[in-house]
């Protein structure tokens, strides 16, 4: 059993996809600094291209998107990435190689299966492809039958369906209706056009839900083949996205039962043969994902938890992230000021932050307590963050020995509240994040 702690699950928290996260991003960096990061990186590459646009557009969703119902405003974003496409390219050294290209948003598939092609062949064009892993996100209520050739013929091995809850009543309360034939459709779609790994993102904590309505998503989720499986929480935060006021929050459960839906969650799926991948993820023993969590080179990223080890990641769209071993930077989010940028052949990064020595140290420590739940501590940090350890400590959530900080196998639940101990920007912020659970 999850030893439950109210006070310590109090604060929300970052998911620390990145550290510095992007609540420190500010405008003093740019497109200089990008370039400047660009031009020193070598090795593997790993891209990221954002659709920021959905046929429908879901009350509870946090991403950047908007509705895909006026053609010329996606002709005209899709015409702006390509220029982005072109200029990135050409400023990447030799000796660089792509090994890994993911399309998220958004939803991938609220462009044509045309279009898709030809963004493949922009970036077969503009970058030095080396038998990249390609990825999909991709909605299952617009995944339309001409997609099936396209992902076979262009090779995407990797897959993630925008599930959330099978429930009927739970997406109607989160506006995301998709009936469980849908979500099988896509499901044998996939498999039939070659997809290896399939991604099922679920989530708990939503208006109305109850366990067994958990329990029936991964049970579904599972019986459908899923290799792997996304278990969120729902981060309820409607000052900071507005479409979330049409979520009613009187229904929303408390943190305890919230807690409990996550502790039922885990147990299910450890039953069920999945493995753990950090707090939130879950994998077939077989899947690349699993493998690396089992053989400690799990890794964070943007996208989550990743089997990625790339150390440059560029992100290529409105608001996508790329990620340098001393710079985090964000291209502009607004669809028609990253076009209008683009239209003069100006890069459209706006917002990062470099990242200190200091930044990097605490980086590697968050993450490895989040992708391996144990991380080395130097004496002058450790002597920093002992303090704020030491609730954690005294309940058996965490442990210290000869400068490693463990967390115990009960602390799941913690182990963002306790990264957050080694986040300077965190203790005196106020800025508000996710539910720690």
């Amino acid at each position: 059993m999850w030893p439950y702690h109210s006070d310590l699950l109090s604060k929300p928290v970052p998911r620390y996809t990145s550290f510095p996260t992007a609540a420190e991003f500010t405008g003093d960096v740019g497109p200089a600094d990008f370039e400047r990061a660009l031009g020193e990186a070598q090795g593997d590459i790993s891209l990221y291209i954002h659709i920021p646009f959905c046929e429908r557009i879901c009350w509870y969703c946090g991403c950047n998107t908007a509705a895909a119902n006026r053609k010329k405003r996606v002709a005209g974003y899709l015409d702006a990435l390509h220029r982005e496409i072109a200029l990135v390219g050409t400023r990447l050294p030799e000796g660089a190689k792509v090994r890994r290209i993911a399309f998220g948003g958004g939803s991938p598939n609220a462009i044509s299966p045309t279009d898709f092609v030809r963004l493949i062949n922009a970036l077969t064009l503009n970058f030095p492809l080396s038998s990249p892993d390609i990825s999909l996100e991709l909605d299952p209520r617009t995944l339309a039958d001409g997609w099936r050739d396209v992902i076979a013929g262009v090779g995407v091995g990797y897959a993630s369906l925008g599930v959330q809850t099978f429930s009927p009543k739970l997406q109607s309360a989160i506006g995301r209706v998709q009936p469980a034939e849908l979500i099988e459709r896509s499901t044998h779609m996939l498999r039939d056009a070659g997809v290896a790994s399939l991604n099922f993102d679920l989530m708990y904590g939503l208006p109305g839900q109850t366990r067994e309505d958990v329990l029936d998503s991964l049970d579904r989720s599972a019986r459908l083949g899923a290799n792997r499986i996304a278990l969120f929480g729902y981060a309820h935060v409607p000052h900071l996205i507005p479409r979330q006021r049409k979520v009613d929050a009187r229904d929303l459960p408390d943190q305890r039962e919230r807690f409990a839906m996550a502790e039922l969650g885990y147990k299910m799926l450890a039953g069920l043969g999945y493995e753990q991948v950090g707090f939130d993820h879950f994998a077939l023993p077989g899947d690349p994902l699993a493998q690396a969590a089992v053989s400690g080179r799990l890794h964070r990223n943007f996208q989550g938890f990743t089997d990625d080890e790339a150390p440059v990641v560029i992100g290529l769209g409105a608001s996508a992230i790329s990620s340098f071993p001393g710079l985090v930077i964000q291209n502009e989010k607004n669809v028609g000021r990253y076009g209008m940028l683009l239209s003069q052949d100006r890069l459209p990064q706006a917002l990062g932050v470099l990242r200190s020595e200091d930044d990097r140290l605490r980086s590697a420590v968050i993450e490895g307590l989040l992708c391996h739940g144990r991380a080395p501590v130097g004496p002058e940090l450790l002597r920093e963050v002992l303090p704020r350890l030491r609730p954690f400590m005294d309940r058996g959530l965490c442990a210290l020995d000869q400068g490693q900080l463990s967390l115990a196998a009960h602390a799941l639940p913690y182990a963002r509240s306790i990264a957050a101990q080694f986040d300077p920007y965190r203790q005196e912020s106020a800025r508000r994040f996710s539910s720690a659970v």
